[in-house]
């Protein structure tokens, strides 16, 4: 199966979400949320993450994840990424709870696609009810050797896809959300293999400044290519397509309506895609000074706000 047919059936079978003028949808790519070690990329911005998150979440939009979410190519253990990032589960959980959140798999994460593997590590949360506030109502003990350990409902009945259809209500234009892994054999066909390299060759290289060749974030000449090549479907199909993957966020425009969420693992920031009023914007959020020399969280738009009805001026598919 070639590049563009994999990228096509991301969307078989993807749940529709209607989209209108009340509409508000955050969407987040690449956290590769770890464990706390030196390899854990997330951690550097987990507090510019749960700021965010907590501003979506206060002004009532529905929070969608496009995939890579947790990195567990380089670690085993999702209980043990959930014990170091409870924060964030805890915020996850509130808007799983409020019907607000979406979830897709990305290459990192693509265990996730497994249903028995979200009802097994999604559902509840065990953990030492002693030494944390995680769980807030104990429940039975999970084994008699240690009865201080409870489970707490985390992200019950919760469903990863492959990808996700917004459709306006208004224009009947559908925006396309998948994670953009797809369009890399690398990634996507060989996808266990490359996790396999990552977990056991790449990881502790990482640690002494060894890129990851297999990375599309990392090599920019795979970068240019999956990102020519999810363009190319955009402007083939005609349809908006938003991905993250590469780590580099892009806005789209009616000649190429292909949109990248960047990630949450750069240096200094994080980015997002923000869609409200039917329009999309692309968000970065840093840490900033006041000149009282105190620290805030600012959030800054990279481009203008596009409105989704520029692209109904180009009807016919692009041969």
């Amino acid at each position: 199966m070639g590049w563009y047919q994999r990228i096509t059936g991301a969307f078989c079978d993807a749940p529709v979400i209607p989209l209108d003028c009340s509409s508000r949808f955050a969407l987040f790519s690449d956290c590769h949320r770890g464990v706390g070690n030196t390899n854990d990329n997330f951690l550097k911005n987990q507090h510019l993450y749960l700021a965010a998150l907590r501003h979506y979440f206060q002004n009532g939009y529905t929070y969608i994840e496009l995939g890579d979410g947790d990195e567990l190519w380089e670690n085993r253990s999702l209980a043990r990424i959930i014990d170091i990032h409870d924060d964030v589960f805890r915020m996850l959980k509130e808007f799983h709870r409020q019907n607000r959140l979406c979830m897709i798999y990305g290459n990192h994460d693509h265990c996730k696609k497994n249903v028995r593997y979200c009802r097994r590590h999604c559902s509840a949360f065990y953990c030492q009810h002693a030494t944390t506030n995680f769980c807030q109502t104990p429940l039975q003990p999970v084994s008699p050797q240690s009865e201080a350990e409870t489970a707490a409902c985390l992200l019950p009945d919760i469903c990863f896809h492959s990808g996700i259809i917004l459709r306006d209500s208004i224009s009947q234009k559908e925006i396309y959300l998948t994670h953009g892994h797809q369009a890399d054999f690398l990634n996507s066909t060989l996808a266990p293999l490359s996790g396999f390299l990552v977990r056991y060759l790449w990881k502790p290289l990482e640690a002494i400044g060894v890129s990851d060749p297999t990375s599309a974030a990392r090599n920019y000449t795979k970068k240019k290519k999956t990102e020519t090549r999810l363009a190319s479907w955009a402007s083939q199909e005609q349809k908006l397509l938003i991905t993250g993957h590469t780590h580099r966020p892009m806005i789209g425009s009616p000649d190429s309506p292909y949109f990248n969420a960047g990630s949450c693992v750069h240096p200094s920031s994080i980015t997002c895609i923000e869609i409200q009023s039917r329009r999309i914007t692309l968000v970065k959020w840093t840490m900033q000074t006041r000149s009282d020399l105190s620290l805030y969280v600012a959030r800054e738009e990279l481009e203008p706000p596009v409105c989704l009805e520029i692209f109904q001026k180009k009807t016919q598919p692009i041969i």
